[in-house]
């Protein structure tokens, strides 16, 4: 019983990481983005695209912290110790974007503020993937015991993986501003999703590798047994989604990029979340070393049951009320 309960958390787990990356993904990626024009109209348009549902966006990557923290407490201290840096520099990188909302909105020189915005998106997603690849590069322990340096985190695979996250979030962006714009920044937007889109798939393809090479354990469950279905199945599996996004973009559909890129990132989420269970830091430390007593999963989970449906019917109700294409700017700008 006490093993279902653990697989269950982490199944929330990823479930909530997914929506973390893939939400406020695109709003950095739209960040991102920005940076390529100097028109201020469509800066406007660009924020304003995002500008009533990033908030809420950025709810889901305060969840997974507080949900790490309670489910996996030793885990929880042990990799904000080991990427310390990437981590403190991503929360402030994205404070300082958040303040460019509001601050360029009651500038009369909004230049500064655009680029504060674009800037603060691109080191916030590099600072990411830093973390990220420093956490799936492995992090130097002995038992529970992180005995890395400070700088751990900073190596190839882990820059690799910046980059790969920068072309993720620019086509999750680029396919959003497709959804909801029109015009030239729409054309631009498609154009963007096409340059990112090969990118990517060749990143992410060179990681896949990489990752086989690295670790024996994860190559044995790719290819054999039935982890293979759960693994990298997937893995293959979102050729599907990328070709019908390449087709998508293509055929100058409005909606569909935006729908098989959310496909193509939760493939590679699950796959990848099953690659690395039954582990919490691969390859050290399992969910079952690294977990809270079972009372308090218990009653977390009791009180996640009734949380998350609340939080998941805001959060889609808050897209329907903003539904529609964006011609203005955020807060009140034309």
């Amino acid at each position: 019983m006490e093993v279902i309960l653990m697989d269950t958390w982490f199944a929330i787990l990823a479930f909530v990481l997914f929506l973390a990356v893939a939400l406020d993904g695109f709003d950095l990626g739209v960040g991102i983005l920005s940076l390529f024009t100097k028109d201020e109209r469509r800066h406007n348009i660009y924020m304003g695209s995002i500008g009533p549902v990033w908030h809420a966006n950025l709810t889901w990557l305060v969840v997974v912290g507080g949900l790490f923290f309670g489910i996996f407490p030793l885990a929880y201290g042990i990799i904000f110790t080991a990427l310390y840096i990437p981590l403190i520099a991503m929360i402030i990188a994205m404070a300082f974007r958040g303040v460019s909302f509001d601050f360029r909105a009651e500038a009369k020189d909004k230049r500064a503020w655009s680029l504060a915005f674009g800037l603060g998106s691109l080191f916030a997603t590099v600072a990411q993937g830093f973390a990220v690849g420093g956490f799936l590069a492995g992090l130097k322990m002995q038992g529970p015991k992180f005995v890395g340096g400070v700088f751990g985190w900073l190596n190839p695979f882990a820059a690799v993986v910046a980059v790969t996250l920068i072309c993720g979030y620019m086509l999750l962006g680029a396919t959003w501003l497709i959804f909801k714009t029109e015009g030239g920044t729409q054309e631009a937007a498609y154009r963007y999703a096409q340059a990112s889109a090969w990118p990517l798939l060749f990143l992410a393809v060179s990681l896949c590798v990489w990752s086989v090479y690295r670790y024996p354990y994860l190559s044995h469950k790719w290819f054999t047994g039935p982890d293979f279905w759960l693994t990298f199945f997937p893995l293959l599996l979102a050729a599907v989604p990328f070709i019908l996004l390449i087709r998508s973009l293509v055929k100058r559909q409005e909606t569909a990029p935006f729908v098989w890129c959310l496909v193509l990132f939760a493939l590679a989420a699950f796959g990848t979340s099953a690659g690395i269970h039954p582990y919490v830091i691969p390859p050290s430390l399992t969910l079952k070393a690294a977990a809270s007593p079972y009372a308090t999963l218990v009653i977390m989970l009791i009180v996640v049951a009734f949380i998350l449906p609340v939080m998941l019917i805001y959060n889609g109700f808050n897209y329907l009320v903003f539904r529609g294409k964006t011609t203005g700017g955020y807060g009140g700008e034309d």
